[in-house]
Formats: structure tokens, C-alpha cells, sequence
């Protein structure tokens, strides 16, 4: 099966419109309409569809420029995109001192996204997956949900806390006081919750105004992890987030 045959014709057409309104501020619609071979009707139907989303606005010279919801992604994707350069060596850094997997987690969709990852060489490790998907509530990552505001905190929540496993924290109440502690003592600590065999330590990620960008963890077998290597880890984690979030501008 061809690649080509999985596009979405209509999505693809918006986003050359909108490619050429980047590339040409004030830029008339039937301009964009000859350099991209499609009429101006369509062409029109995708400027009004990007104006009401705020990623185009017309001129008063009857022109089009980009709207004020690409500020927000472009500055979000510069974060995102500068996160992962200034986080990577240091990540690599922090997985040759433990030999552990080390993970970087970001809030997507109200659950924790995996943006970035270093796995030790060794056969017996914690395999991790650039884009796998997790719950905020289940496993250190909770860490991400801890520093953000109560009804956010809710807002981020399914209505079922599924349990994973024996550890997993399914009650509300419970989990309120779990990232009250998290609050606290800036870090997160987690024994089974997602896999029995599992022990992971993550701390928040700052962003240039302080705010909670995403969360650093190391995940190890727990079977070869003793409350002195979890202790290690906080400290390596806490001076690694330092780094990254000082590279961010915080």
C-alpha cells in the first residue's frame, strides 16, 4: 500500500493554504489559489476554516496573515522542540551514572507522552517508547499532575481510575494526598503501580516561567533497586531537571 493513501486530501490542501499565508504575509486568496492549482471557491473554504480556528486572519487590504492561535503552537512546538535538544545529553548523562532507563514524559491529551528516552545496554532493563502513552494517575509520572491546579487536576482524570495492579491508587481522595506529598518534596516515588516489577523516581521539568513542562524519570527493575538507588536517583534527577529547566530559561 502507497503512503499517499492514508492522506486526507482536504487536511493536506489546508495546510499548503496555510503554508502559503506563512510564506507571503497578506497574501490574496486568489493568488494563493493560482501558485497552489486549486480554485479560489476551495481555496476560500479552507481560509475561512483556518480563520475560525484563529490560524488566519484577513487584512484590512483584503489579504490574509497568520492568526494568533500559531503564536501558541509555534511557541509551543519551539519548547517542545528545544526541551528534547537541551534534555537528551543530560538524560544520556543521568543513564550511564544509574545504567537505568531514563524517560521524559510531557501532559498530551490528559495523559503523560513520552518525548524522549535513554535505555542502558543491558539484556534486563525498562524498555521505553518515544510516543507511548500513559495515565497521569498510575506510576511516577503523576508527578505532572501533582503541580497543577485542583480543578485541573480533575479536569485531567477519567471518570474510572483503572486499577493496573495490586498498587495501583484508585481512590480519589487517596490520590489527592499522594500528590500533596508530591507538592512537597518535589519528587515522585512509585513501587508496582503500572508493572509489579517496576520502581520509578521522577521530578518536574520547569519552563522558562516556571510552570511544570514535563517530568524526568528513571524506571529499573525492582528487584535490583534498594531504597539507597532510590534516593540516588531523586538527587541525580533533581540537579538533571535543574539543568534542563535552566537551559529554558528558568
Amino acid at each position: 500500500m502507497q503512503e499517499n493513501s492514508f492522506l486526507v486530501q482536504s487536511v493536506d490542501t489546508a495546510i499548503s493554504v496555510l503554508m502559503a499565508v506563512a510564506k507571503t504575509p497578506d497574501v490574496r486568496l486568489s493568488d494563493i489559489a493560482r501558485n497552489l492549482g486549486e480554485t479560489k471557491p476551495r481555496v476560500l473554504r479552507m481560509l475561512r476554516t483556518l480563520e475560525h480556528r484563529g490560524m488566519v486572519q484577513k487584512t484590512q487590504k483584503g489579504g490574509f496573515r497568520l492568526g494568533n492561535t500559531i503564536i501558541v503552537l509555534g511557541t509551543a512546538a519551539s519548547t517542545q522542540v528545544d526541551l528534547v535538544r537541551i534534555a537528551s545529553p543530560i538524560m544520556e548523562d543521568v543513564g550511564q551514572k544509574v545504567n537505568e532507563t531514563v524517560q521524559l514524559r510531557i501532559i498530551d491529551n490528559s495523559e503523560a507522552l513520552c518525548i524522549a528516552k535513554f535505555e542502558p545496554s543491558r539484556d534486563l532493563r525498562v524498555h521505553a517508547m518515544i510516543g507511548r502513552r500513559r495515565p497521569l494517575y498510575a506510576g511516577s509520572r503523576k508527578v505532572l499532575l501533582a503541580f497543577l491546579p485542583p480543578q485541573v487536576q480533575q479536569q485531567m482524570l477519567p471518570e474510572k481510575l483503572d486499577r493496573f495492579t495490586q498498587r495501583t491508587t484508585t481512590d480519589r481522595s487517596r490520590l489527592a494526598a499522594q500528590l500533596q506529598a508530591v507538592r512537597k518534596t518535589g519528587h515522585c516515588i512509585t513501587r508496582g503501580e503500572v508493572s509489579e516489577q517496576i520502581v520509578s523516581v521522577a521530578v518536574p521539568v520547569l519552563a522558562f516561567d516556571g510552570s511544570v513542562i514535563a517530568a524526568l524519570n528513571i524506571a529499573a527493575p525492582a528487584f535490583r533497586t534498594q531504597e539507597d538507588d532510590l534516593r540516588r536517583f531523586t538527587t541525580l534527577l533533581k540537579d538533571a531537571a535543574q539543568q534542563i529547566s535552566k537551559g529554558l530559561g528558568w
